[in-house]
């Protein structure tokens, strides 16, 4: 079975990309719409820094619990 790499798919996040440029310029009009392209991209930021990060979670269980 081949390992599957770490990371965002490239056309995801350049799709996603595309979406915000027109979200912005006004292209889309609906506010529901432009509401999920914003909170989409969103998301996807906090994914890539989470990817970035390599401590993330490694606090969960220190044992430092008070």
């Amino acid at each position: 079975m081949a390992k599957k790499d770490k990371g965002i798919n490239p056309d995801l996040e350049k799709t996603i990309s595309q979406l915000l440029k027109e979200a912005e310029s006004g292209a889309i009009e609906d506010v529901e719409l432009k509401l999920k392209i914003i909170d989409r991209a969103i998301n996807l930021e906090k994914i890539k820094q989470k990817i970035n990060d390599d401590g993330y979670g490694s606090g969960f269980f220190s044992g430092d619990e008070e």
